[in-house]
């Protein structure tokens, strides 16, 4: 019978430890680039380090290491399909260990644009993959061979007309200014809803994070959702929003975005900006951290720096040190805007909403008002649009006092009343 099952690539992760970086940072990346090639779909089968100032210019690695892997390979002894490069190539070394080794040459920023690839379901998200894609690609074509080359200039010595690399690069900077037409208009479409929500005063908070955090299994348990969620990196790509209710009824908009990841590229952070939106204007965000991980502190500096970067560090953030169970330090203490706690706990959802309620009522302002006894449609949608700190009723006087806080406190009744009759 013939085998159906598809066969993993084997791949060899190269690595160079320059003398800037300490053993546990060298560690850290060997360690999440290894994730980054199973999330891909790859066998990793070894890994090839040096210590150096800097990179080898032509061949990444010194060429007596890559001599060796040669030698190794030729031997039998080691056997594989890819090499992936855990920085991002230039053209010239890309193109030398694609020669030397005659196999694909993929750098990391290759192996997540892959990943991203993968993951991504929505038109929007495959739009920022290709943009992403092309903007990489762009800079790093070069001619290779008489196919690509321009004849000399002069009588006798024109060219054809345009070369093949030209043609190719006209190509991509075409794509790259239709994408961002398209990206363009989602932005728009994205907006107007924010624009609606915005003058219902839904309240919004965003979920962000190191990749792989937990924040989509937080979403599922927060919305009774069902998200994608795995042990991957990069597990979600496309932004997604639902209602959630919290403090008995107050209603407010969660986002899930994607994970965050430790050197990840300018112009990577920049496609993909227009996924982070929902964060960016967010209210505020919950910042979910494994705190199982021995370098969770460096996920930490990682997220700051990047919502620093998107220009989102003034964001009011409250944050989660999830995967309590997973932590054997027995003196993990709550703050305010800090919680340990773990998304396989039933028991933590509540102690999420709780949380979030206190927070964002600091967000809020306080308000009082009076209300006849036949107000219990607005208390009702007091609930649902404000946070309700009380409800009182005076039996003598036969009206409720409530106490709560909202977003604008000026004749909140009022406007609640208004909508009300308008919908009636």
């Amino acid at each position: 019978m013939n085998e159906t099952k598809k066969q993993r690539e084997r791949a060899i992760i190269l690595a160079v430890q320059l003398k800037s970086q300490d053993d546990f940072e060298f560690s850290e990346s060997l360690s999440e680039i290894t994730s980054l090639c199973e999330t891909a779909g790859l066998d990793v089968e070894a890994h090839y380090t040096q210590n150096r100032e800097r990179s080898d210019s032509a061949t990444y690695l010194g060429k007596g290491r890559i001599e060796e892997i040669v030698e190794l390979s030729e031997r039998g002894d080691i056997d594989f399909d890819v090499v992936i490069v855990n920085d991002e190539l230039t053209t010239s070394q890309s193109k030398h260990l694609a020669e030397i080794f005659d196999v694909k040459v993929i750098d990391r920023t290759q192996l997540i644009l892959d990943i991203f690839a993968q993951r991504a379901r929505s038109r929007e998200g495959q739009l920022q993959v290709e943009l992403a894609q092309n903007e990489y690609l762009l800079p790093r074509l070069s001619g290779h061979g008489v196919s690509l080359s321009r004849l000399g200039g002069g009588i006798g010595t024109r060219g054809p007309g345009e070369t093949k690399l030209e043609t190719n690069r006209r190509h991509i900077r075409s794509r790259i200014h239709d994408i961002k037409i398209q990206l363009e208009e989602i932005k728009k479409h994205r907006a107007r809803y924010r624009e609606n929500r915005r003058k219902n005063e839904v309240f919004q908070v965003a979920l962000v994070g190191y990749t792989n955090a937990g924040k989509s299994s937080w979403f599922n348990q927060l919305t009774d959702s069902k998200t994608f969620e795995e042990n991957l990196l990069f597990a979600t790509l496309d932004p997604k929003s639902k209602m959630l209710s919290i403090n008995d009824g107050f209603q407010v908009l969660l986002s899930d975005t994607v994970g965050f990841i430790q050197h990840l590229p300018t112009h990577l952070v920049e496609a993909f900006s227009s996924t982070l939106e929902e964060a960016k204007y967010a209210d505020v965000l919950i910042h979910v951290v494994d705190r199982s991980h021995p370098n969770y502190k460096g996920h930490i500096e990682t997220v700051h720096t990047l919502l620093k970067s998107l220009e989102m560090s003034d964001i009011p953030v409250l944050t989660l040190l999830n995967k309590r169970d997973l932590v054997s330090d027995a003196h993990l203490e709550d703050t305010f805007d800090t919680r340990y706690v773990s998304s396989r706990s039933e028991s933590d959802v509540a102690v999420v909403k709780e949380a979030l309620s206190d927070f964002i009522r600091t967000q809020l302002n306080p308000y009082e008002t009076s209300l006849p006894a036949d107000s219990g449609k607005i208390i009702s949608q007091l609930k649902q649009e404000t946070l309700i700190e009380t409800v009182e009723f005076d039996e003598e006087t036969e009206r409720y006092a409530v106490k709560g806080y909202a977003r604008d406190n000026s004749s909140i009744v009022g406007r609640i009343t208004e909508k009300r009759e308008s919908n009636e």
